[in-house]
């Protein structure tokens, strides 16, 4: 284990050292970093990975005598793309292949080099492989599990049992019991003085509190189709409980809002007045997250994935993760007559041939139901 960490630190030192030794390769990939994060707004796990793929790709070369990258030829390039074809997978490459092609695009836009010889890389072909996803049955069993697990307290704190609101509750993101902070910084949920909520009702056991909130995690990322990273980054301000609606920031930094229903809002509600205060009376200072961790900071997406992971195990349904409800979602919604830019929209997808792989789900799920149903089929 320590071999492969310093045969790690070796190869990251060896890679930066490529960047410098080879004429003209460090100041280009400071400058196509700097453009792929300000101006095409990449992630930051993005930008992560082109960086490493570019720095492999660079350190190969230099290792084969290309000292100067005007002079990286195709021929260069394609050996390249054998040697790391050893060890990655199909998928992989095609992401070094981008990135790789990218840079290079770049270097000749802006004058680094004289012609680009990544112009005619091609990716490897990907199988394509239909989504996983919950049948709508599935999808009930897990949400009703997860609520009746959070509801072993009344769960009525929030809103009436049709998931109307009365006047004057809640509207976009009004700071939830426990969230105000009096003059001397103390979170009002664990001041001696306010271990009882409102109304009078003991607070919650911190375990039940955090069951509120998985059943809350679960039914907004069906109810929504949003993406776990998404998800964590909500703050209460985003949410506009009298519309029912979220503000999300997604891939780019692109901003939409989605449309949620009403059992998501009663989960919501209920996590955001019972147990979001009992959480975040651990927390080391007061936060607007919406969804926070067992410390009372910021959930993080692992924590969100390891809920929803949990909540499928005890629910009897697939094992499935964040991205299988919004596979679900976007499946469900697809099925039900939704139009696909619709759905495209919801999702924030760019490019509608994305969102078109739930039509392929669709066709799979009506194939199978024509063979069980049609006595001629």
């Amino acid at each position: 284990m320590g071999n492969g960490t310093h045969d790690g630190a070796r190869d990251g030192a060896s890679e930066s050292a490529a960047l410098r030794a080879m004429r003209g390769a460090e100041p280009a990939f400071v400058a196509f970093v700097t453009y792929i994060t300000s101006n095409r707004g990449l992630s930051a796990h993005t930008v992560a990975s082109y960086s490493s793929d570019i720095r492999e790709c660079l350190g190969v070369l230099l290792r084969r005598g290309v000292a100067d990258i005007d002079d990286v030829t195709l021929a260069d390039l394609r050996i390249w793309i054998a040697h790391e074809s050893r060890d990655h997978a199909k998928s992989s490459m095609a992401r070094k292949i981008v990135a790789v092609r990218s840079f290079f695009a770049f270097c000749a836009t802006h004058g680094v080099t004289r012609h680009d010889p990544a112009e005619s890389l091609t990716t490897p072909k990907l199988p394509k492989m239909l989504p996983t996803v919950l049948t709508a049955e599935q999808a009930r069993t897990m949400m009703d599990a997860a609520d009746a697990i959070a509801g072993e307290t009344d769960g009525s704190a929030g809103v009436p049992a049709s998931g109307e609101r009365t006047p004057g509750e809640r509207t976009t993101g009004e700071r939830t019991p426990g969230v105000q902070t009096p003059a001397d910084g103390t979170p009002l949920a664990s001041r001696p003085d306010t271990q009882a909520q409102d109304g009078g009702r003991p607070s919650l056991p911190r375990a039940m509190a955090l069951a509120q909130r998985d059943a809350a995690i679960v039914e907004v990322l069906y109810a929504t189709g949003i993406r776990v990273a998404e998800l964590v980054s909500l703050d209460l301000d985003d949410i506009d409980f009298s519309q029912r609606t979220m503000r999300v920031t997604g891939k780019g930094s692109k901003t939409r809002v989605v449309p949620f229903g009403a059992p998501a809002l009663t989960s919501l509600d209920t996590w955001l007045d019972e147990g979001r205060p009992v959480v975040l009376a651990r927390a080391a200072a007061p936060t607007q997250a919406v969804f926070l961790g067992a410390r009372g900071g910021r959930i993080n997406q692992r924590q969100a994935r390891d809920v929803v992971h949990r909540l499928a195990r005890q629910s009897g349904v697939p094992d499935v993760g964040p991205h299988a409800l919004r596979h679900s979602a976007a499946t469900h919604l697809l099925n039900g007559g939704a139009d696909l830019r619709e759905v495209q929209e919801l999702l924030g997808h760019s490019s509608l041939s994305t969102t078109q792989r739930y039509t392929h789900v669709s066709i799979e799920q009506m194939a199978e139901t024509y063979r069980r149903a049609f006595p001629r089929a």
